[in-house]
């Protein structure tokens, strides 16, 4: 592999010639001149940084080791341009590689930004958002990376990377900027956007408090992970995290910071709770509320079945037991999975049991844990338990990252298993059929979810009739050919989603979690947002005329081709 030189401003030359456009385009950074990135260095102290994909970037370090390139926390918080799926760093659209680890081929930049402002002061932020506004440049905004549908890179752009935010400033009795009352909202945390799940998991066992956010650590919890809804283990009991955000600090398309709740900028606080991840700005803070720690159970079970019918009879048994986790608001992820197409399923569920004791949780699955081991060709290999403060209970230490992996969703009405529950075990083996190797389900809708049906937010509404929220991950590899690179990057519009629309009982365009669906989504504005669209729209016409926070399918996005580029 081609090691290109360190020097910040040697990217240029990568950009070739400059390019002529026209007002409706971006300026390519090929445009702008050594002094122009000199005085935005400057500016910001000497945070501006040159970016290169993470493969790049190992070989220039020397290697990565397996463990290294595989971890998500490493990857996310070492490595500038890394993202948690790798292919979003070659370009979405493309077929092939351009940038492979330990190879011998020349890299290509890309889809990962040229630059990044490396920030660490509202200041740096405000720099880097008018020195793009006043350049008209392509900018994208990252806070880790952990990110399905690739929005938070793009090829010939400035990022502003968000990963040094990392302040929490918990109180109980937070007081909502221009509230003329002397009450409070409440028990809170005010948490920086560079804070991940994992921080956030043990500040709060630390101050006695829980609080709703993904069960990844490379999450962050200010990030898009709010914007798009964020769901978790907790929200059964607790909400969204979007329904959990009381007030927002962000960067708006014209440099301004300004704080965004339910009193001062409520249209924009609106939007920000539910609206589409890397939309209307770059946020500083959001502040969330918190609730008293409490002890809670989790059960991880394996089974495993001896044939694809096996596995898919299992789901269906699995269908038919879902409401007994109801009264207990228990959330579960259960998980079909299969090594390859040849392999056979197996199915891990992950329980955490609310405010429940071992034999309490015990007595909760023996129903379906019976009833599956009665199951000719189904085994229950393994079975561990434990009870502990909440925030030790709730996480996965790391994810696997590094890979090549499309994605598609969508969230799975209370109606399907109440009206509908035969047609799921069918489901799954169609899903099988078609070639399906993660079907990964998660019980994180009803409850509190639908209670907060009333609340106002730019969370599409198909999450207040949801139970399940059912993602497709379908991964290739280097290996690839561009025939199967092509066939996983298709298979959830040639064959998933149609059998989950079969599944329902809705062939519309139904509704998905934004930040874990489909890059390709036929009508995204209505899976994605649903009637909120217009609304959404005009706010994002009101805070960022520009259309500066471009993200691939989000607010005003249909206003600009796929790059994000040039205006339609």
């Amino acid at each position: 592999m081609a090691v290109l030189p360190s020097l910040l401003f040697s990217l240029l030359l990568l950009l070739g010639n400059p390019l002529a456009v026209s007002a409706a385009c971006r300026t390519s950074l090929a445009s702008l001149t050594a002094p122009d990135w000199a005085s935005l260095n400057a500016t910001v102290n000497g945070r501006l940084v040159s970016v290169v994909p993470s493969a790049l970037w190992c070989e220039q370090r020397g290697g990565c080791t397996d463990a290294e390139w595989g971890s998500a926390r490493f990857r996310l918080s070492n490595i500038p341009g890394a993202m948690d799926s790798y292919n979003y760093e070659q370009g979405f659209d493309g077929v092939g590689f351009v940038c492979q680890r330990d190879t011998t081929t020349d890299c290509a930049q890309a889809n990962v930004p040229v630059f990044s402002v490396e920030a660490e002061t509202v200041a740096d932020v405000q720099a880097a958002v008018r020195f793009a506004a006043a350049n008209n440049i392509r900018v994208v905004v990252k806070s880790s990376g952990h990110d399905f549908l690739g929005r938070s890179t793009a090829g010939d752009s400035l990022m502003i990377r968000m990963s040094k935010f990392k302040t929490a400033t918990f109180t109980n009795s937070f007081k909502l900027a221009g509230s003329s009352t002397p009450a409070t909202a409440g028990s809170a945390v005010t948490v920086g956007s560079g804070l991940g799940a994992g921080d956030l998991y043990t500040l709060a066992k630390a101050n006695g408090k829980v609080m709703v956010v993904g069960s990844s650590s490379t999450v962050s919890g200010a990030g898009g992970y709010v914007q798009g809804a964020g769901h978790s283990i907790l929200s059964r009991k607790f909400g969204l995290a979007a329904d959990n955000a009381i007030q927002f600090e962000v960067v708006v398309g014209n440099g301004t910071l300004v704080t965004a709740n339910s009193i001062i900028n409520s249209d924009l606080f609106w939007a920000l709770r539910g609206g589409g991840a890397g939309t209307w700005g770059v946020i500083i803070s959001a502040t969330f509320r918190t609730y008293g720690t409490f002890q809670s159970t989790i059960f991880v079970q394996t089974y495993a079945t001896s044939s694809d019918q096996v596995g898919a009879d299992l789901m269906q048994l699995h269908a038919s037991h879902i409401f007994e986790y109801e009264a207990t608001r228990t959330c579960q992820y259960f998980f079909l999975q299969k090594a390859n197409v040849s392999a056979l399923p197996i199915l891990t569920l992950y329980t955490i049991a609310i405010n429940q004791t071992t034999p309490q949780t015990a007595a909760l699955l023996a129903p379906f844990q019976n009833a599956a081991e009665a199951m000719a060709g189904v085994t229950l290999t393994s079975n561990v338990q434990v009870t502990s403060d909440t925030n030790d209970l709730v996480l996965f230490a790391d994810d696997i990252a590094g890979i090549d992996l499309v994605t598609g969703s969508r969230l799975i009405p209370i109606d399907t298993y109440k009206n509908r529950v035969s047609s799921i075990g069918p489901a799954y083996k169609k899903l099988m059929d078609v070639g399906s190797l993660n079907m990964l389900g998660h019980l994180v809708a009803g409850g509190q979810v639908a209670a907060n049906a009333g609340m106002s937010s730019a969370v599409h509404p198909g999450w207040r009739t949801a139970l399940v929220h059912l993602l497709m991950e379908n991964p290739y590899t280097d290996a690839s050919t561009a025939a199967e690179q092509n066939a996983v990057k298709n298979l959830w519009n040639d064959h998933q989603l149609a059998i989950i629309q079969e599944m329902i009982g809705d062939t519309g365009p139904g509704a998905a979690y934004s930040n874990e669906a489909a890059a390709v989504e036929a009508d995204t504005q209505q899976t994605f947002f649903g009637p909120n669209y217009p609304r959404l729209k005009a706010i994002k016409n009101k805070y960022d005329p520009q259309g500066l926070f471009f993200a691939r399918n989000g607010a005003g996005s249909d206003d600009w081709n796929a790059q994000g580029t040039c205006r339609k």
